[in-house]
C-alpha cells in the first residue's frame, strides 16, 4: 500500500467526540475548499459507524450546501432516523465553523434474494493499456492555466490509479464531442492491510464492505461532470474555460464491489441548462456486474470577463 492510500484511509477514520458526533480532518485539494468527494465519503462512514456492519448502505442522496474549508476540521452529526426489520436509515450533517455545508441520507439494507437484471456493460479497452495520470498529465500542462497544476491534480489523484479510455476534457478543450466520458479506476493498492489510525477517541475500524463503498463514493465526485464539458469543448478549470462546483450527488449501490479491484466509470450527461449541467454514471465491476448508479447535478459556468 502506498503512502498516499494510506492517507486516504486515514483521512477516513473518523474521530469520535460524543454519541453519534464524529469529526474528521480535511486536507488541501486541487481548488480551494474541501474535494466533495472527501466529505461524501466522510458523512457515509459516520452513518456506517450507527449501523450493523451487515447492513452496507445502498443509497445516498447529498447536497453541498457551502465550500468547506480545507484547513478546519468538519463535525459530522448523525441522525437515526429509522431502525427497520430490513432498512435502517440515517441523516448526516456537516459542519464547519458553526455553519452546515454538507447533508447526506443514507439508507441500508440486509442482503436479501430478488429478481436481478441489469444493463450489458460497455466494451472498452483493458486498463492496463491505457496511459496512467503519471504519464497522461504531463503531456497537456501547457494547456493548464497555470503552472503546477499538473502535478497538484497527480497529488489529488495519487491514492487512486484513475485512467481514461479516450482523451480527457482538458486534451480536447475547443472541440464538441459526444457528451460521454469513461474512466477505470481502483486504489492504489491492496485494501486487505488497510491499518486504521490508532488513539484515544478514534472510533472503530470501518468495516468491509462499507470500506470499499466509501472508497467509490469519494472516486465518484472526480470525473462525471466531464461529459457536460465535453458536449460543449470545454477543458475545465484547470483549463480556465468554466468555473463549477458540485449541487446534489446521489448513489445507488447494486451488488458488491471491491475498490481495489478494477471499476469502469461510465459517464454522460443528457441535459445542461441555467448554469447547470447534470451528469449520469454507471460503475462496473471488471466481470461485467453493474455495481453502482451514480447521479450528479453541478454549477458550469463560463467565467466573466
Amino acid at each position: 500500500m502506498n503512502d498516499a492510500l494510506q492517507s486516504l484511509l486515514d483521512l477516513l477514520t473518523l474521530e469520535q467526540i460524543e454519541e453519534d458526533i464524529y469529526r474528521g480532518q480535511s486536507r488541501a485539494a486541487v481548488v480551494p475548499r474541501v474535494f466533495g468527494g472527501q466529505v461524501a465519503a466522510q458523512a457515509l462512514v459516520a452513518a456506517g459507524h450507527t449501523v450493523p456492519a451487515d447492513r452496507p448502505p445502498h443509497s445516498l442522496h447529498a447536497y453541498f450546501l457551502r465550500p468547506g474549508d480545507p484547513g478546519a476540521p468538519i463535525v459530522y452529526t448523525v441522525d437515526r432516523i429509522r431502525d427497520g426489520r430490513s432498512f435502517t436509515t440515517r441523516r448526516v450533517v456537516a459542519v464547519q465553523h458553526g455553519q452546515q455545508i454538507f447533508h447526506l441520507t443514507a439508507s441500508f439494507q440486509a442482503h436479501e434474494e430478488g429478481l436481478e437484471h441489469q444493463e450489458p456493460m460497455p466494451r472498452v479497452p483493458d486498463p492496463l493499456t491505457l496511459p496512467t495520470a503519471a504519464e497522461l498529465l504531463p503531456r497537456y500542462a501547457d494547456r493548464f492555466v497555470a503552472e503546477g497544476v499538473a502535478e497538484r491534480l497527480l497529488e489529488a489523484r495519487a491514492a487512486v490509479d484513475l485512467r481514461y479510455v479516450d482523451a480527457p476534457p482538458f486534451a480536447t478543450a475547443g472541440e464538441v464531442r459526444e457528451p460521454r466520458s469513461q474512466v477505470w479506476f481502483r486504489t492504489q493498492g491492496k485494501l486487505d492491510d488497510f491499518a486504521p489510525q490508532a488513539g484515544p477517541g478514534h472510533a472503530a475500524g470501518i468495516p468491509r464492505p462499507l470500506l470499499d463503498i466509501c472508497l467509490v463514493t469519494y472516486v465518484s465526485d472526480m470525473t462525471l461532470l466531464d461529459s457536460v464539458l465535453l458536449a460543449h469543448g470545454r477543458g475545465g478549470w484547470a483549463v480556465g474555460d468554466v468555473v463549477g462546483a458540485s449541487l446534489d450527488h446521489a448513489m445507488w449501490f447494486h451488488r458488491p464491489v471491491r475498490a481495489d479491484e478494477w471499476l469502469l466509470y461510465d459517464q454522460e450527461s443528457p441535459t445542461a441548462q441555467g448554469g447547470r449541467g447534470l451528469g449520469k454514471g454507471r460503475i462496473f465491476t471488471a466481470e461485467g456486474q453493474l455495481a453502482v448508479s451514480v447521479i450528479q447535478e453541478g454549477v458550469i459556468r463560463t467565467p466573466r470577463g
